[in-house]
């Protein structure tokens, strides 16, 4: 009832941002799990075509950040995430009728340029609107990606007993509804001219010492929140032998994000500046690694219990770390770049996420099961790293100290 209350002091715009990551998190994750299972067993692509498919939406998403950062920036956010979600509502539906090579690389095309749009442009909406309470609003938004992560892969599951198709359609449905909600009750506003060059922008978002150097230390928080997909689940499979371990780690995350996301928000927002807490949060999702390591070698309940708990620490420490992190982006530039400082923000996460699932996936490799306890190490480290580097940063005095005001322009 607190959270809900909470939702309704924010203004309308940013309830539907909310509800709308509810239902982009449901519509890609009740999607994008299953597709190389459908790309292999239902139209017998090889592998390597599978990869190459795969490898597409991501390059196009991770790639194109900084495009739909100066987009939001230049044309309006509003517009960009409009044109985000119907770009997704037609890759989607193309992944479902198509079943030739080209057409399945221009759903991967326009599937992945449409989170490129909308990504950056969902979080420098979000900062202008929610303004003195950011913090608030991308914890509450957090609350409501995590939990369309969750729904989503339950929805999903449920409608590939009908087949992928039905899955892949209703994935296109939740995306077309969202336009569509977007155009009608996202207010407009009027985007000042600029007067520099896009060029120029991003010259002065990259030459920002303080701002790169702060993105490249939060390489670790990406890189560990990622391994909700990898090693986690791994390790909740090998313990148990049951696949079906795998939901108890996104179950946990996601009643633990319902029950304490806001409150820790607002307990540590008016408790000391928000760099302090970024590095204890990392701090924590490094710690989060070294229960598994500890548990017992065999298969069995009681060796699921180490990885549900390492899942809990990872998940309370992405809790204290994201919305002060995500609050902190816009305080190191102008307002008028607040798109492109995001846009550059995920370029880094982007790469920072393929180069540390590809550390971790080696070291599952090479670790084996004389070494289990390997790929928990690097996790470990590369956390560590990122809480002294934000710690470092802190000391310097190099970062925000208090958010600056992004301050909504008139209607």
């Amino acid at each position: 009832m607190r959270t809900w209350h909470e939702i309704r002091r924010f203004p309308l715009a940013v309830r539907l941002l909310l509800v709308n990551q509810l239902g982009v998190n449901t519509g890609f994750y009740l999607l994008i799990p299953y597709l190389a299972t459908h790309l292999t067993e239902n139209l017998g692509l090889s592998a390597a075509v599978v990869g190459i498919v795969l490898g597409v939406r991501n390059l196009s998403q991770q790639g194109l950040f900084l495009i739909g950062g100066s987009a939001a920036d230049r044309l309006g956010a509003r517009g960009v995430i409009i044109a985000g979600c119907a770009l997704r509502t037609v890759g989607f539906a193309l992944f479902a009728l198509g079943d030739d090579l080209p057409v399945l690389l221009a759903a991967s095309v326009l599937s992945g340029l449409a989170g490129a749009l909308f990504n950056p442009a969902v979080r420098a909406y979000l900062a202008q609107e929610a303004g003195a309470r950011r913090a608030e609003a991308f914890a509450l938004f957090n609350v409501f990606a995590t939990t369309g992560a969750l729904i989503g892969p339950l929805l999903g599951s449920a409608l590939l007993l009908v087949d992928f198709r039905t899955s892949a359609l209703t994935a296109a449905g939740i995306f077309a509804v969202l336009t569509v909600a977007q155009a009608l009750v996202l207010p407009a506003r009027t985007v000042p001219a600029s007067a520099g060059t896009v060029l120029g922008d991003w010259r002065e978002v990259v030459g920002n010492r303080a701002f790169v150097a702060f993105a490249l230390a939060m390489v670790g928080m990406f890189t560990l929140e990622n391994q909700l997909y990898l090693l986690l689940p791994d390790g909740a499979r090998r313990a148990t032998g049951w696949d079906g371990a795998v939901g108890l780690v996104f179950l946990i995350g996601t009643l633990t994000n319902l029950a304490l996301q806001l409150r820790i928000t607002r307990a540590l927002k008016d408790r000391g500046d928000r760099a302090r807490w970024i590095s204890a949060g990392l701090t924590l999702m490094a710690v989060a690694f070294l229960p598994p390591t500890l548990g017992p070698s065999g298969p069995g309940p009681a060796a699921l219990l180490p990885v549900l708990l390492g899942a809990l620490l990872l998940y309370v420490g992405v809790m204290v770390a994201q919305p002060f992190v995500m609050e902190l982006v816009p305080g190191f530039g102008r307002p008028e770049l607040t798109g492109t400082y995001y846009g550059v923000f995920y370029v880094v996460s982007g790469v920072a996420a393929a180069l540390g699932n590809a550390v971790v996936g080696w070291a599952m490799d090479a670790g084996g099961r004389s070494m289990a306890w390997l790929p928990w190490l690097c996790c470990v480290l590369f956390g560590g790293v990122s809480a002294l580097g934000v710690a470092w940063l802190r000391r310097l005095g190099a970062l925000p100290a208090e958010p600056k005001p992004v301050v909504p322009a008139s209607v």
